[in-house]
Formats: structure tokens, sequence, C-alpha cells
């Protein structure tokens, strides 16, 4: 019956690690489209407050030239004001000396007076002509400064349109940079998980007849006392057996990842919370813990699976997965995983 009991067990097939391992990855690759996004922002946020500064510097110069030209029309309304002033009085010295030449001619007593008068009234008459000449200058010349204004004013318009059209570019090709990239993630992101999946697949078929051997969310959980002897880091024969297989189907899967995918294979090593006596090999859980994970990828090394596919790493007794002091849960935290991963 209990060789019954084993051929059901074998013939389930347990769902829920595939299902752990795809929420994983939904949630890793909704952090890192959240990062992404966060960078893209942050680019476009600096690229924009760039160009508020220079909108504001122009901006600004707009409001400069447009109150020149405001002072420039009233200046230029002045002059005619004094151009039509000075004409004014023309036109009555004109009249003036029409009515003295009258007299003149009429034969008056007043002819030497008349003919001073006359000559007083030519010569105001010139300066006032003279006068206006100098306004109708003054006049010209402000009119040049204003289309010179308006030219400026013009040329800044342009350059601010230009601005806003290259801003509304840039904004267009960001969003569709980030939907590229957000494209070829999520593609990159699936083709690990798929060889993530088929790895732990090889895993399970060489490996199936071992009970302290399993698989936990998206990672390979080996129980220490398969590999290594109470309180060291040498790997037993038996624990060189299965790394050994671990090897293999790392060797093989490694031929099937594209090259572009930068993937690693991490151990990491866990220890219980039992301290160490500090009189042995190693002082504390720490090196114990790194020591394995660090004797695990020079195993795999030996074996021929590059270095710099494999990261190791120490937890020491501060990551359990089983809470409490009880051996059942000592024995559960004592254990290396293995986790195939991005870099």
């Amino acid at each position: 019956m209990a060789l019954a009991r084993n051929r059901r067990r074998e013939r389930t097939v347990d769902y829920w690690p595939g299902f752990v391992d795809a929420l994983s990855t939904l949630l890793i690759s909704i952090m890192f489209l959240l990062t992404v996004f966060v960078v893209g922002q942050f680019i476009l946020s600096r690229e924009i407050s760039g160009r508020d500064e220079v909108l504001n510097r122009l901006n600004s110069q707009i409001n400069e030239l447009t109150q020149l030209l405001a002072l420039e029309k009233g200046s230029n309304q002045d002059l005619q004001d004094s151009v039509a002033n000075l004409q004014a009085s023309l036109a009555t010295a004109e009249g003036d000396r029409s009515r003295l030449q009258a007299l003149l001619n009429a034969g008056s007593g007043g002819q030497d007076a008349a003919q001073k008068r006359i000559g007083a009234m030519t010569q105001e008459l010139d300066q006032q002509k003279q006068v206006s000449e100098r306004a109708l200058s003054q006049v010209e010349l402000l009119n040049q400064q204003i289309a010179a204004l308006r030219s400026q004013i013009a040329a800044v318009e342009a350059a601010l349109q230009a601005s806003e059209e290259k801003d509304r570019v840039s904004q267009t090709k960001i969003a569709d940079l980030g939907s590229r990239l957000n494209v070829a993630l999520a593609a990159r992101v699936q083709e690990l998980n798929r060889y993530r999946s088929d790895f732990f697949g090889r895993l399970r078929e060489i490996l199936s007849d071992r009970e302290n051997i399993r698989i936990v969310g998206d990672r390979f959980v080996f129980q220490s006392e398969v590999l290594f002897p109470s309180g060291g880091a040498d790997l037993n024969p038996e624990g060189q057996t299965e790394m050994a297989k671990l090897a293999a189907a790392l060797l093989d899967l490694a031929k099937e990842i594209p090259p572009e995918i930068n993937w690693v294979l991490r151990v990491d090593g866990h220890t219980d919370n039992v301290p160490l006596g500090g009189t042995g090999r190693y002082r504390d859980n720490w090196e114990l813990s790194s020591a394995r994970a660090i004797s695990v990828v020079k195993f795999l090394i030996a074996r021929g699976v590059p270095a710099d596919r494999l990261v190791a790493a120490g937890f020491g007794e501060f990551q359990p997965i089983a809470p409490g002091d009880t051996p059942d849960a000592r024995s559960t935290n004592r254990r290396i995983e293995l986790k195939l991963t991005e870099k």
C-alpha cells in the first residue's frame, strides 16, 4: 500500500509552484515597468523644465520689447502732436505774412515796420520749418525703430513656436520609446520565464526522488543535510552527486538561452538560528552560509558552468522560511536556494 500511495503521489501534478512562479514574474515585471516609467518621467520633467526656462526668458524679452514699443509709440505720438502744432503755427504765420503783405501793397504808412515785421515773421517761419523738419526726421527714425522691434517680436514668436513644436515632438518620441521598451521588456521577461520553467522542469525530472529537495516560489531549495555535513561547508559525496546533476541541467539550458538574455544562477546560503561556538572553522552563521554558497558555486564552475553566470550570497539565519525554534523549523531553514534570474 505504501508503494501505491507513492505512485499516486508521483502521478499528481502540483500546479501551485508554476502559479506562484508566474505571479512572482508578473510582480517583478510590474516593478520594472514602474521603474522605467519613473525614470522616463524624470527625464521628461528635466527636459520640460529646461524648455520652460527658455520660454520664460523669451516671454521676459517679449515683455521688455513690448514696453519699449509702447514707450516709442508714446514718443512718436508726442512728436506728431508737436508737428501738428508747428504746422498750425506755420499756417498762422503764413496768414499774418499775407495780411502784412496786403497792407504793404495797399500803401499804408507803416511800410518799414511792415517790412521788419515780415522779415521777423519770415525768420520765425524758417525756424518753424527747421523744427518741423527735425521733428519729421525723428518721426521717421522712430518708425524705423518700431519696424525693427516688430521684426524682433516676430522672430521671438517664431522661436517660441519652434520650441513648442520641438517639445511636442520630444514628448511623442518619449511616449513611443516607452511603449517599445515596455514591449521589449515584456518579451524578455516572458522568454526568461520560459527558460526558468524549462530549467525547473528538468531539475524536477532528475531530482524527483529526493524528498528534501523542493521548489518554493521561483527558487529550487536543497536542504543543507543533503549537501553538507553538520557545521561544515564542504560538499559531501551525496551533495556532489546532486550538484553534478544540477550542473549538467544548467549547461544544457545555457546552450538554449539566447546570448542577449543576461542570466545568472544565484546561489543563496541559509542557516538556522543556533549560534556557532566561535571555536571552529567558522565564527558565526554569516560565514557558514556564505562558505556553503561559495562551495556550491565553485563546484559548478569546476563542472564547466561559466563563472560569470553564477552568484553566491550568504544570509545566515536572518531569512527563515519556517518560524519557531523547533527541530523541524530549524531543519527547514538550513538550506541552499537556487534562483535563475537576470543581472
